[in-house]
């Protein structure tokens, strides 16, 4: 009928895709400061990072970042370690 409103029809929810690029939950990275963190996830075309057994996230833009050389991440995991064993970490 003409000038009826029809409603449109229900859609599928679409599950989130990961943009190509987009590091994994978890993965090591490294900011402009020299800062490494553990990416959390992406919100308003910013990365958000924390350090690495948790803390206080931090925002960087992704063109800021590079993904943490293996050292880089050893080293980390290795303050980490050493931070808990002497009671600075739980």
């Amino acid at each position: 009928m003409p000038g009826e409103c029809v409603p449109p029809e229900p859609r599928e929810p679409q599950k989130p895709q990961n943009p190509p690029g987009l590091p994994a939950l978890g993965a090591l990275l490294v900011d402009a400061r020299g800062r490494i963190g553990e990416f959390r996830g992406e919100w308003c075309g910013l990365w958000s990072l924390r350090p690495i057994g948790g803390g206080i996230e931090w925002t960087v833009e992704p063109a800021q970042v590079q993904r943490a050389t293996r050292g880089q991440e050893l080293r980390a995991r290795t303050a980490y370690a050493n931070a808990r064993s002497r009671g600075e970490r739980l």
